[in-house]
């Protein structure tokens, strides 16, 4: 049985009205546990849980068992095309927006300015669109970029099986993919069309690129469309059943909070400073082995008051538009309404293509590592090489 089959047999809205009611006796019990039921998270995202004893137990779990290491990493954005519509997103189809594709000559231009910021960790990102973004494309990408990036993981439209073989060949060795949210509901609701509609089909990606041997899995879900409580206990669902079935993979998880983007859509629900904490601590406890990973959606500020409480992995420098390490790909920009393109006006020199999303900490990565040293952490660059495939 896939994780979808599990997942519509799983007491979601049972365990959600734990997590809204439970009391504090049942939260400090649950804290005191070993291995974790999804019960026990439950009463740990309730209100009365106790947040200081929590993020103690989590900063201890994760030294226990990841040390005083923070990878970074830092994401490569390919293409800003798409013909999905969904509304809380900057590169939705019908947003009126400037858009480009990167060369393969472009990619590398990118991937080399990342590599002399330190990067050997590269997250290679794509709007869904097969005219512009296709399997043999992102093939070429990869294979272009692997002898300079030791560490390529994809972050791009879902594929079949026998799609994401080459890319894993060509050396992807990782792949992440966000279900966005969990409730069937909303997923219809911001989903308007395009074939990110397809719930089950994107809720079951994780697995197909297990199959097809990728090395790394990362899930997520995008907090602010949805209840926060309800959304932590599925993505810890969805987690523990990788962890099970695709368990020849690394996982890790991501908690991004909605940022300002072209189309100016507004979260739906509140996820505030203390929620996010709550959620990455009780995440910890429930799953101690799973990496965690912030971005730089979050201000400085947070990001480094996080660090201790389960982080194990963070982007640093992000840039969320094509070209935006160099400024590659503005002799081919072009502006599109309601998916069809549109004459720019004026000197297209002037022009950048637009990001995804606003990032809110936007320090270079040497400072980024800087802090982390500061903080009494190692900065790791790299922490892996295909050469070790071959001994």
């Amino acid at each position: 049985m896939s994780f979808v089959g599990h997942f519509d047999r799983l007491p979601i809205d049972a365990l959600w009205r734990r997590a809204r009611d439970a009391s504090a006796a049942e939260a400090a019990a649950a804290l005191t546990k070993r291995d974790l039921s999804l019960a026990d998270l439950a009463a740990l995202l309730s209100p009365a849980a106790p947040l200081e004893p929590l993020a103690k137990s989590a900063h201890q779990l994760t030294q226990q068992r990841f040390g005083k290491v923070i990878r970074l990493f830092a994401p490569l954005y390919l293409s800003n095309e798409c013909i999905n519509n969904c509304q809380y997103c900057g590169f939705s189809r019908d947003n009126p927006i400037l858009r480009v594709t990167l060369s393969v000559d472009e990619v590398v231009r990118e991937a080399k300015a990342l590599a002399g910021q330190g990067f050997r960790n590269i997250l290679l990102v794509a709007g869904e669109h097969p005219k512009f973004v296709s399997s043999g494309y992102m093939v070429d990408c990869v294979e272009a970029l692997r002898d300079a990036v030791p560490s390529i993981s994809l972050e791009v439209g879902p594929m079949e099986t026998d799609e994401y073989r080459p890319l894993t060949q060509a050396g992807a060795e990782g792949l992440v993919v966000y279900q966005e949210t969990y409730d069937r509901k909303v997923y219809a609701d911001m989903h308007t069309s395009g074939p990110k509609r397809n719930f089950d089909w994107r809720l079951e990606t994780p697995e197909r690129a297990h199959a097809a041997g990728f090395r790394r899995l990362g899930i997520g879900t995008l907090f602010g469309l949805s209840d926060w409580r309800r959304e932590t206990l599925c993505l810890a669902a969805h987690a523990q059943y990788l962890l099970r079935h695709c368990w020849k993979s690394q996982l890790t998880l991501s908690l991004p909070r909605l940022r300002p983007c072209a189309g100016e859509f507004e979260p739906l629900t509140d996820f505030d400073a203390r929620a996010l904490v709550q959620a990455i601590c009780a995440l910890r406890l429930f799953l101690p082995d799973a990496g965690i990973v912030l971005s730089t959606r979050e201000p400085a500020s947070l990001r480094d008051q996080l660090i201790p409480l389960g982080i194990t992995m963070m982007s640093a420098g992000s840039h969320t538009e094509p070209g935006g390490y160099t400024g590659a790909g503005q002799d081919n920009l072009h502006y599109t309404e309601r998916g069809r393109i549109v004459e720019l006006a004026g000197n297209a020199s002037e022009w950048a293509a637009t990001s995804q999303f606003d990032i809110a900490d936007e320090r270079e990565p040497s400072d980024v590592a800087a802090t982390l040293t500061r903080l009494g952490y190692e900065p790791v660059w790299k922490d892996w090489d295909p050469a070790i495939l071959a001994n």
